[in-house]
């Protein structure tokens, strides 16, 4: 046995916390750590953060007591230590995430189908407003394998073409041809330890593309961009192609103004995306909640009752649980627009936290690209929401 363990004198969250570490290999500490109950999220690039309240019962588990200086001196010993600055890995609700590198003129861009077939006309153009950026397009989007009809070919084939894009350590963004629904079916196909060795990558996408979002930001931390898909590229508002434009190739996020809904004002992580799709994946490992952040949320083709249904669901879930603030975009084809604002106000207005409503990101006619992962100011009053990179 070699899992150690350090006293409880490391302060946040206004608590104590002990770190848990191995210093014989991952496979060992993340095994230790399943069998006495500490959750995934609570892994932070080579150790476990451990409440004081469980530091003794760590110890009769078999955990090592040690110095804090010698564990981290073990793990370097053994070559397990990982910097801050590199390493990728499950982050608390509410932190800030990693950004990927800015994209240049010459990186290489992939281009996959993780839920729904695609439109290959519109994919080709979209990917000739890549290639106009100065952007090579790797383009792996054809289904090899029989699938049900809503899917881009099996399970396995897109998620192994997902992993090998993020591996594949030229490839500087993963960018999605499209949603549809499908996403939420890779997760349990990929080989998350293998991408926590790698370093941040962009991935580009919304809709249902949400599944992979929340998982990338659950369990790796890094940032990722809530915009359009490559087959809507080409017929997109220039608005929406500048905006995501500007974020991966120049860092820049414009403010976004929509309705004011509930006054206040906030700032926090920008988490979210889909309402259907995160109101599906609570519960999982892939979920990260909006604790502490700005809760995204937007949506499509769901009668009134439906989206209450999936409000509710998300309310009493806890996904929203210590939210700062809401961030309503586009809710598309949803019915009379009144109705569906009346209901985004009775359903997260008593929540107590600034809200702002019919912010132009979604399926609407402009799809404003914003980082998940990063912080936002939003304000209630103005109806605005503003992310600051």
């Amino acid at each position: 046995m070699t899992v150690l363990i350090d006293p409880p004198n490391a302060p946040g969250h206004g608590r104590l916390w002990s770190h848990l570490a191995s210093d014989e290999s991952y496979a060992e500490l993340h095994a230790f750590a399943a069998r006495v109950g500490i959750p995934a999220r609570g892994f932070d690039r080579d150790h476990y953060d451990v409440p004081a309240d469980l530091h003794d019962r760590m110890l009769a588990e078999g955990a090592l007591p040690v110095s804090s200086r010698e564990l981290i001196n073990r793990l370097v010993d053994a070559g397990l230590r990982r910097r801050k600055s590199s390493a990728l890995g499950a982050r608390w609700p509410g932190q800030r995430l990693r950004r990927p590198a800015l994209l240049r003129p010459g990186d290489l861009v992939a281009v996959v189908a993780p839920a729904g077939p695609t439109d290959r006309a519109r994919v080709a153009a979209g990917v000739e407003v890549l290639t106009s950026w100065g952007l090579r397009v790797r383009h792996s989007d054809a289904a090899g394998g029989e699938s049900l009809p809503w899917l881009a070919g099996p399970d396995e084939e897109r998620a192994t073409r997902w992993q090998d894009a993020w591996l594949d350590r030229e490839v500087k963004a993963i960018w999605a041809s499209r949603g549809g629904f499908g996403s939420q079916r890779l997760l349990d196909h990929v080989d998350w330890s293998a991408l926590a060795r790698t370093r941040p990558t962009w991935l580009v996408g919304f809709s249902d593309v949400t599944a992979l979002h929340q998982a990338v930001a659950a369990r790796l931390g890094v940032l990722t961009a809530h915009g359009p898909g490559v087959a809507a590229l080409a017929e997109a508002d220039p608005r929406t192609t500048e905006s995501v434009r500007a974020l991966v190739m120049e860092g820049r996020s414009e403010p976004l103004q929509g309705r004011p809904g509930v006054g206040g004002v906030a700032e926090g992580v920008l988490v979210g995306g889909n309402l259907a799709t995160l109101a599906s994946t609570v519960g999982t490992a892939d979920s990260l909640p909006a604790a502490g952040g700005i809760a995204l949320l937007e949506d499509v083709a769901e009668a009134p009752y439906r989206l209450d249904r999936l409000l509710t669901q998300v309310v009493r879930s806890g996904w929203l649980d210590d939210a700062r603030a809401i961030a309503a975009g586009d809710f598309t084809d949803c019915g009379d627009l009144d109705l569906v604002r009346r209901l985004l106000l009775e359903r997260l207005g008593g929540l107590g936290v600034p809200l702002v409503l019919d912010l132009p990101v979604g399926h609407g006619r402009v799809n404003l690209t914003v980082p998940l992962g990063a912080r936002a100011r939003l304000d209630g009053s103005a109806g605005t929401l503003t992310p600051l990179l």
